[in-house]
Parts: C-alpha cells; sequence; structure tokens
C-alpha cells in the first residue's frame, strides 16, 4: 500500500491574498502611519497641526512618516510661499482609498473597547484561559 503525500501548499488564492496583506502592511506599518492617515482622512492639516493630533509622536518621526506616505503616493505634501513657510499635507485620490479600512479599523477599535470596558464574558474567559496557560 502507498501512502499519501500531502504538500504543504496554500491555494494560489490564498498565497496572492496574504502576499496582497504583506505588501499592504509594508507600507502601512510602524506606530504611527495608520494614525496619520485617520488624521488625513479628517481634512487638509499643517505640520504642526498633525504634531499636536497625533498624541507621542516627534517633530523627526512625523516628517520621516509623512515623507514615506508621500513617496508611496497616499499623501501630497504642499509647500505654500508665506512667511513663514506654510507646509500643508492632505490624502492622495490613492490615499482616499484607504478610507474605508481606516473606518472599518475604528469601528471595530470601538466595539473592542466597548467589550473590554463592559467586562464582556467571552473576553473574561478567554483572558483567563490566557494567564493560565502563560504560567505553564
Amino acid at each position: 500500500m502507498q501512502k499519501k503525500v500531502f504538500k504543504d501548499e496554500k491555494p494560489t488564492f490564498c498565497r496572492s491574498q496574504l502576499r496582497a496583506i504583506h505588501d499592504t502592511m509594508d507600507i502601512l506599518s510602524g506606530k504611527w502611519k495608520i494614525t496619520i492617515i485617520g488624521c488625513l482622512h479628517f481634512g487638509t492639516k499643517q505640520f504642526m497641526d498633525l504634531l499636536r493630533e497625533v498624541e507621542g509622536i516627534g517633530p523627526k518621526m512625523l516628517s520621516k512618516e509623512l515623507h514615506e506616505l508621500a513617496i508611496n503616493g497616499l499623501v501630497n505634501r504642499t509647500v505654500q510661499d508665506t512667511r513663514p513657510i506654510t507646509v500643508k499635507y492632505e490624502l492622495t485620490d490613492y490615499g482616499t482609498t484607504l478610507r474605508p479600512i481606516i473606518l472599518a479599523m475604528a469601528t471595530w477599535g470601538t466595539e473592542h473597547r466597548k467589550k473590554i470596558i463592559t467586562g464582556d464574558e467571552h473576553f473574561e474567559k478567554t483572558e483567563s484561559v490566557d494567564r493560565e496557560n502563560a504560567y505553564q
């Protein structure tokens, strides 16, 4: 009798979907990019506005993240000829395609926070199981 050999191959659709997710995460990775995009979702902002609204980010990091978002075509940077020079940032048309994802994340995050605050039964059960397994 011949043994059956199972190959550990993912279906093509799964592989391509995982590759697409990986590509997306490469562009949006890090602590700040999604927050910056979420901020710009509400309209054009000056650098200092973003610095105030994105809690905890420093000016160097904000500048770096905005530069990377601009390189990837998600954010427009407009320098206005004023004294002092004013720089404004806004989502590009391509950047606005992320709005449904950002809104879905915000909705999920709000619901998740409610579950934690209200002490959702399922959350408490899995948390206690995780704690028990952590010490074994």
